[in-house]
């Protein structure tokens, strides 16, 4: 038996899903910082990133850039999610 998203569910994931859309949208990139790059470097396989030879001390950031059609698919999904929360279709009862 599969558990269906009841209406407050939904109402919570659209907009938030919405807003994140919205999000990357007006953003280009976001710059890590130095001990977010790390756990990414160490996560994708990476080791430790390696620092240039004449700038020891300054720290290691990650630039990431989101393909632009993410912020509309996620734009996207939110409105539906928040369309079938407003209207009660297709969720269990509350």
């Amino acid at each position: 038996m599969a558990m269906l998203p009841k209406r407050h569910h939904l109402m919570l994931a659209g907009p938030l899903l919405f807003m994140v859309g919205m999000q990357f949208r007006m953003v280009e990139s976001f710059t890590l910082n130095e001990r977010s790059t790390r756990f990414v470097a160490a996560q994708m396989g990476s080791g430790a990133p390696v620092q240039n030879a004449a700038w020891q001390n300054a720290p290691i950031r990650k630039v990431i850039a989101p393909p632009r059609w993410l912020g509309l698919a996620l734009m996207s999904v939110g409105g539906v999610l928040t369309f079938q929360g407003v209207s009660g279709r297709g969720t269990a009862a509350s």
